[in-house]
């Protein structure tokens, strides 16, 4: 009949069938890998989470009728962020240590995402595999639930790609897409830092999640797997290399409840590729500048040891490392003090590293010298 295909019958042949385990993908694995990794994720699920593990999609509920659940948005805004992890995961290959970078994949989003000053919802991950193994999967996907416990967001899906074409064997990638929801009239921008405002800082728990093209050439000659006695002890070099990112979402979150009415956070940072001069300047507008002061805190071991050992310009360090510094707040210079306090009742080692001036969007870092 017009319009319809003729389909032939192959031609019959002696050869093995070719079947996509042939080519390296092995949908069984994946299959064994969904089974491993559902209670990992039902970890981080609340009730507003709907559906089951293994949809299409995840679903999540932006409010709950239920009134210990109602969260009473008056004009929500969706926040949504994403990120990966680096040529850290080259590092966690080699280590073959696999569950602390999916911790570092949800720390680069949801940090990124509070300085709006929202709270992060749901998360979902990306990994790019040469071969499923489903246990070393799971380790890695182990991380990111747990990362997403202690964001308290909801790991509602993601995506496990096995592409033997593309990733040398034991290589993967990973990323992350997250979102989450301010108040229009609570979220966070430039054009609330005035001058006057004082720059808080937390500190970071090393190189978190950039510059690990750099770290991985400064200590190319060195062996992983052994303790130094410039860096602490008890850890060899690769484990402090991939100690997580840092999340800063339960003492931010918690921070910004602490003043409902009152907008004393003026702005915020989070501290990645660029360091600080290069992150702290977009939270500035152009009417005012910031002034780091590189004296305030004590600079971790591990930057002195890649510094040393790479023989690379101070000023390089700054721009590429946080050098001990994750996140940075302006502050209300009157509400310094009690935010402060407030941050170390949180567990937070607070310190007081600059001030903002009038300017022009600039950051200066005082102290800093050139090698």
């Amino acid at each position: 009949m017009p319009g319809m295909t003729t389909l032939h019958p192959m031609p019959t042949s002696t050869k093995k069938s070719l079947t996509y385990a042939d080519t390296g993908v092995d949908i069984e694995a994946g299959d064994r890998l969904v089974g491993l990794i559902q209670t990992m994720m039902r970890r981080t699920h609340g009730p507003r989470v709907l559906g089951e593990h293994g949809g299409f999609a995840g679903m999540f509920r932006l409010d709950f009728n239920e009134r210990l659940f109602k969260q009473n948005f008056r004009d929500p805004v969706l926040v949504a962020c994403t990120d990966g992890v680096g040529t850290k995961v080259k590092l966690a290959c080699e280590m073959k240590i696999y569950d602390t970078v999916g911790i570092d994949c949800v720390a680069m989003n949801v940090n990124d995402m509070i300085v709006q000053g929202a709270e992060p919802l749901i998360f979902l991950d990306y990994l790019g595999l040469h071969t499923q193994d489903p246990e070393t999967t799971a380790q890695i996907v182990a991380g990111v639930a747990k990362g997403c416990e202690i964001s308290n967001c909801a790991l509602i899906g993601g995506e496990c790609a096995e592409m033997p074409d593309i990733y040398q064997e034991g290589d993967f990638d990973i990323a992350g897409f997250a979102v989450g929801v301010v108040e229009l009239d609570r979220a966070i921008d430039p054009s609330r830092v005035e001058a006057g405002d004082i720059l808080v800082g937390l500190p970071s728990s090393g190189v978190h999640s950039n510059g690990f093209t750099l770290a991985r050439a400064a200590v190319a000659n060195l062996d992983l797997n052994t303790t130094y006695e410039d860096l602490d002890k008890e850890k060899t070099l690769g484990e402090i290399l991939l100690e997580p990112t840092r999340i800063y979402v339960r003492q931010i979150v918690k921070l910004l409840r602490q003043y409902k009415v009152k907008k004393v956070v003026s702005g915020m940072s989070h501290i990645t590729g660029g360091g600080l001069g290069g992150n702290i300047c977009r939270s500035l507008n152009d009417s005012v500048d910031a002034t780091v002061h590189l004296k305030e805190w004590e600079i971790p071991a591990i930057f002195d040891f890649l510094q040393k050992h790479g023989n690379i310009d101070t000023e390089e360090m700054y721009r590429v490392f946080n050098m001990g510094i994750g996140y940075v707040l302006a502050v209300r210079p009157a509400f310094a003090d009690s935010i402060v306090a407030h941050l170390k009742q949180s567990g937070e080692n607070a310190i007081v590293i600059g001030e903002v001036t009038k300017g022009s969007g600039k950051v200066h870092l005082k102290g800093l010298k050139t090698s």
